[in-house]
């Protein structure tokens, strides 16, 4: 790639503006951990860094996350009295995130089809706009939609109107922002000091206040063989978090800079970064959705962004949080609604009337979750279903490369002038070709379907000439066909078996009860066979 100072110019202004976003989110999502701010702070330096550096997605940023706040309060909550134990279980979260890497695992996240990415992707949005309203308002941010909106009726007796214009500036300055100078000027930047200047103004409102400073201690693992065993299960839900939430992060970054991350590679970046963070103090942290979007809208495209912001949050822990300690909430409050209005994914959803019930089914489920109940559940189940209605389709697939038909008829047996002496067994040899892949989404109805025909003949030539590939269902399903034929006495030949897919019936022990005798390699070997078994 071709860095010019144009890509450094947007590296900037992404890494800058991500930046201001990451540090209120870090001191929140630091407290919600309960490790305390500066260990929200502390991770989002770590993981930033290191995922930005040897991560697989160019323009992401990491740091805390929600899921991950949330999934080490329980960890915090269990070892309280211990934290190096908690702290422990990060660092072994993170190895696991490394060892998911190198054995290549996080490819199958690439897999998730886009009515469930869209559906996260718009679920992020409304989330970061109901959250914002609370601070856009002057009161605290809240920690859900749900508790936004309970709060909210309450609240709105006491609105500080000052932070109200403040928040209304910045937002209207980034919605209107014309378009031909948005790429000189990114419209979150232009924003922000757009809601500072109106901050000389109205003097009223709620600012980020102090920002905690101090270098870490490092912090020595446990490693006694008794907490470690224990240990694994704790790690490997946190991992398994970390992993999920960066890789779709991931995917949502490909989705708006139109690249394509590595995602083994992010895998390792996220993994090294958690290990350092918990060494040295930090809470866990994730390729993170709301920043990652602010720093690819400020025109981040590269690891300089991630690497910028990263250093710029050090900076303020060193002492440099004193310039950003007068910032009003309403300020990022307004950035931070005109984000997730972006993040929505109104492309699919201005043509839902055209999309097929099932996978608007799917895209809408995956975000009432995502809003409603939690990002990493959403995405689990919108995965399942995902494979299940994919399931259905691939079955009807592998069901039209099945034929089952009479086998033995005039031309089977020989030449026109045994004619006569084929008609005694016309139609009393049956054929099943299977042709192509065969996986589980097919083998329950394969059954059911070639079952009854097993059975209307007095031999079943099962072809497999054309079989490309049989996992284990499909292969244990030959199985029962066979068992379908031996208990109504139909006579079994097998033709066509070869490469892979007959090491892997053999592997299964499929063939058990068939004589050697049975396998024919080409059609004229399977026409004297059958002739010969049908005249006994």
């Amino acid at each position: 790639m071709n860095y010019s100072l144009r890509n450094l110019r947007g590296d900037l202004l992404g890494g800058i503006t991500a930046s201001v976003v990451a540090l209120p989110l870090a001191l929140a999502f630091g407290v919600a951990s309960g490790l305390g701010p500066l260990a929200g702070l502390y991770g989002a330096i770590s993981v930033g860094f290191f995922a930005a550096v040897f991560g697989g997605t160019r323009s992401q940023i990491s740091g805390p996350t929600g899921p991950m706040a949330i999934a080490m309060a329980v960890i915090v909550a269990s070892h309280a009295d211990r934290l190096t134990e908690a702290l422990t279980i990060v660092v072994m979260a993170g190895l696991m995130q490394v060892l998911f890497g190198a054995l290549r695992i996080g490819r199958f996240i690439t897999y998730t089809p886009y009515s469930v990415i869209s559906g996260f992707m718009s679920g992020i949005g409304v989330i970061i706009i109901f959250v914002q309203i609370l601070p856009l308002l002057g009161h605290e941010v809240a920690s859900s939609v749900p508790s936004s909106l309970l709060a909210l009726p309450k609240l709105m007796s006491s609105i500080n109107f000052d932070a109200l214009m403040i928040g209304t500036v910045t937002l209207l300055t980034g919605v209107f922002w014309p378009k031909p100078l948005r790429q000189v000027l990114p419209p979150a930047l232009v924003a922000m000091t757009a809601g500072l200047l109106a901050s000389l103004l109205w003097r009223g409102a709620p600012v980020i206040g102090e920002v905690p400073s101090g270098l870490p201690d490092l912090q020595w693992p446990v490693l006694s063989l008794a907490f470690l065993t224990q240990a694994l299960q704790p790690a490997l839900i946190l991992a398994l978090i970390g992993s999920i939430d960066s890789l779709l992060t991931s995917l949502i970054a490909d989705s708006l800079t139109r690249g394509q991350h590595n995602p083994d590679r992010e895998l390792v970046g996220q993994g090294i970064g958690n290990m350092v963070s918990g060494l040295v103090g930090g809470m866990p942290g994730a390729g993170a959705p709301v920043g990652t979007v602010v720093n690819i809208r400020g025109g981040g495209r590269s690891r300089v962004s991630g690497i910028l912001c990263a250093s710029i949050l050090l900076a303020m822990v060193l002492g440099f949080g004193q310039f950003v300690e007068q910032v009003p909430h309403a300020v990022l409050a307004g950035i931070m609604i005109k984000v997730g209005w972006d993040i929505i994914d109104w492309r699919f959803l201005t043509c839902i009337h055209r999309v097929r019930p099932v996978y608007l089914l799917l895209a809408l489920m995956t975000l009432v979750l995502t809003v409603f109940v939690d990002l990493v559940i959403a995405v689990t189940i919108g995965f399942i279903a995902a494979g299940l209605v994919g399931s259905r389709h691939l079955e009807r697939l592998q069901l039209d490369n099945v034929v089952s038909l009479p086998f033995l008829d005039r031309s089977f047996l020989a030449t026109s002038s045994e004619a006569d002496e084929a008609d005694p067994f016309a139609a009393r040899v049956g054929l099943v070709a299977l042709r192509g892949y065969f996986s589980v989404a097919s083998s329950n109805k394969l059954v059911r379907t070639i079952g009854a025909d097993i059975r209307d003949h007095e031999v079943v030539v099962f072809d497999f000439s054309e079989t490309t590939y049989l996992d284990e269902s499909a292969a244990m399903v030959v199985g029962q066909m066979l068992d379908i034929a031996i208990d109504e006495n139909t006579e079994v030949l097998v033709m066509g078996l070869s490469g892979t897919v007959a090491d892997h019936l053999f592997a299964l022990d499929v063939f058990r009860d068939l004589p050697e005798d049975r396998f024919v390699v080409a059609l004229d070997e399977a026409k004297v066979r059958s002739r010969s078994l049908l005249e006994g």
